[in-house]
């Protein structure tokens, strides 16, 4: 039982070594005990952190009897970086590639500027790695979206201060754009297009708006307090991608072997079920509250692609496909005219 309660309210252990070389180098000369009591930690765990600053990461750490306390034989101004394993290394560039999604907004000077601060500490052994790697390792978003400065650090600033915001937004497909009054409640960059979810003051319900297509974004005096029912992930739960609806769809599709390989390993759906098939088939199944985006996303597969349920889905795909059929005749179909 100590031991559970010592694991609940101590200290992390990089955060105690970081604290005890604190307190050597200003010459403090701190003892286990002492220690142990400040940390909330055993005499043994304390004991243990001492031995990694020495052994791990080579402090010069010794004990003044005379003092009754730890000491640096030489100065040590900095806590050491700790070393990095392969693994630890490749993930480090894997976060500096993916700040290319956030071009253009304003998390990429930040991004950029706390990666230049961690890897500017790293030893030449972890530098020599991630420049090795870096010729091997690209991020090739698909069609990202030309970020707006201004208006991000408009909303960023809505978010953050929790104030009204008002602008002008146009509707998939309208011509016109109308003025929104919203609460934004949350920003997500989602299959690399920008949206925020907010509250619609005039509409008294949640909306998600496409950044491509807001513009004029003003903030207001007025401020608000964001529902404690709101959660990103739940709002979302049942769409493929963005579009929330308001139905509720049993969605089963049956992938041809070639389609099941690019299906196959992907998370989909917060809560797909794949199933295995003769012959290298593959069935997904899931839920989903509107069809647009999975008539669009069926598609993309062509023919290698097969709607099981609901008939509401495949209905959708054979109006879409006699319209392609009458958009594109055959050279010698009648209807082509001369």
């Amino acid at each position: 039982m100590a031991k559970v309660q010592e694991h609940m309210h101590c200290r992390p252990p990089l955060e105690r070594m970081m604290r005890i070389h604190q307190l050597v180098e200003n010459r403090q000369y701190p003892n286990c005990t002492k220690l142990a009591r400040e940390f909330e930690v055993s005499t043994r765990t304390i004991k243990r952190d001492i031995d990694f600053l020495k052994t791990r990461l080579g402090l010069p750490l010794e004990f003044d009897v005379r003092r009754n306390g730890y000491y640096f034989t030489r100065p040590v101004p900095h806590f050491p970086q700790l070393p990095m394993s392969e693994a630890e290394t490749f993930a480090l560039l894997v976060a500096h590639k993916a700040i290319a999604q956030y071009h253009g907004t304003p998390f990429q000077r930040p991004l950029e500027a706390a990666f230049r601060r961690l890897t500017g500490q790293l030893d030449q052994t972890v530098r020599f790695s991630l420049g090795s790697l870096d010729e091997v390792l690209s991020f090739r978003p698909f069609a990202p979206m030309d970020a707006d400065l201004e208006m991000f650090q408009v909303l960023t600033r809505g978010l953050r201060e929790r104030r009204a915001l008002k602008f002008l937004y146009r509707n998939h497909g309208a011509a016109r754009s109308q003025q929104r009054l919203v609460h934004p409640y949350h920003l997500a960059c989602i299959e690399n297009q920008w949206y925020l979810f907010a509250f619609d003051v005039r509409r008294q319900g949640m909306r998600t708006f496409a950044l491509a297509r807001l513009r004029a974004p003003e903030l207001l005096p007025q401020r608000f307090t964001i529902s404690s029912k709101f959660d990103p992930n739940q709002y979302l739960e049942g769409s493929l991608s963005v579009f929330k609806g308001s139905d509720d769809y049993e969605v089963v599709i049956e992938f041809d072997a070639w389609a099941a390989d690019m299906v196959r390993g992907r998370r989909w759906h917060p809560r797909q079920e794949l199933t295995e098939l003769p012959g290298g088939l593959l069935r997904l199944r899931l839920r989903l509250n509107s069809l647009e985006e999975a008539e669009a996303w069926v598609l993309g597969f062509g023919a290698h692609a097969t709607v099981v349920r609901p008939q509401a889905l495949a209905g959708r795909l054979r109006r879409t496909a006699r319209a392609l059929i009458a958009k594109y005749p055959a050279p010698d179909d009648p209807a082509r005219g001369g």
